[in-house]
């Protein structure tokens, strides 16, 4: 590079595309491109450096040099079934920052904060103050009451026979089709919702309402954003009569409902909103902690994003 141009940076999150879905084959790096060649031997150029996360659905491979360029760039990769969901693995694009993985994990273990952490996810997501002294547990249940009422809500507004949210992962045509609308939506967002939390230095592990799951902090953030955006979609999808691709068209309904809601530009401020509510100031530094021995570049486009 020459000396005079400025260091590269990735660009951040909330100026990105939200999902890309990819299948049927061979993600690499060919001439300094991200490409998927298929089998003809076509190559489709992807601008992994301007989308969150790239959600990799049956039948894509993915060669070493093509990993490191979308982590390099801080793009999500994640592992998905047909459809879009059953979300199998994801990548890193950023990883945990210590100071704030330290914060976020000093909220969960506090009872009083994370119940004023837990109280704000609620106030966020139906727009109004929860219930004065309650525990989590009996605001997680306050939550499903209303969760419940509003598909009920959703269902009879998109003309959509409703019996409940219920499927089997691991037969996924069991499953109806409004239910099988909404894991697709859900998965959307749930990918979305990770790479955004990857990005701001946090832990997907690490949650307050859900706990004891890989995703838990990912299935709060989510939940906040999931009425406003994906539900609406898979409900009126689901109300449509002979759609050929249900899932198809979920997925490209989210995708418009996310740039719609400029929901990129919403989830890391809303995180830190979330947080910030706990009450609890992020740890300071050890006096006796080492520094590195070879101090990184600082080259990011948000927090937490590796260079």
């Amino acid at each position: 590079m020459h000396p005079m141009l400025p260091t590269l940076k990735p660009i951040p999150i909330k100026d990105r595309l939200s999902v890309l879905f990819v299948e049927k084959g061979n993600l690499d790096v060919i001439d300094g491109a991200f490409v998927l060649v298929d089998k003809s031997g076509v190559r489709t150029h992807i601008p992994v450096g301007s989308v969150a996360c790239l959600m990799l659905e049956p039948g894509t491979r993915v060669s070493h040099a093509a990993v490191t360029l979308a982590s390099r760039v801080g793009c999500l990769l994640v592992w998905v079934g047909d459809a879009g969901v059953r979300l199998y693995a994801a990548g890193q694009p950023g990883g945990a920052r210590a100071d704030r993985l330290l914060y976020q994990a000093s909220l969960a273990l506090d009872d009083s904060a994370r119940l004023k952490v837990v109280r704000k996810m609620y106030a966020l997501r139906f727009g109004e103050e929860p219930p004065e002294r309650r525990s989590v547990e009996q605001l997680r249940g306050i939550e499903g009451a209303r969760v419940r009422r509003l598909y009920d809500l959703c269902a009879r507004q998109y003309g959509v026979q409703w019996k409940s949210r219920s499927y089997d992962p691991n037969s996924w045509g069991s499953g109806d089709l409004p239910n099988r609308c909404l894991s697709s939506a859900t998965a959307c967002l749930y990918g979305l919702c990770e790479a955004a939390i990857l990005a701001a230095g946090y832990a997907p592990a690490i949650g307050f309402i859900h706990t004891g799951k890989p995703q838990s902090f990912v299935y709060d953030i989510a939940d906040i954003f999931k009425f406003e955006t994906t539900i609406p979609v898979a409900f009126r999808v689901a109300g449509r009569k002979n759609i050929a691709d249900p899932e198809r068209e979920v997925r490209l309904g989210c995708r418009d409902s996310f740039r719609q809601t400029r929901l990129l530009r919403r989830i890391i401020p809303t995180i830190e909103e979330v947080l910030a509510s706990g009450g609890l100031k992020p740890p300071e530094r050890p006096l006796e902690s080492v520094e590195p021995a070879i101090p990184a570049k600082e080259n990011i486009g948000d927090v937490g994003h590796r260079s």
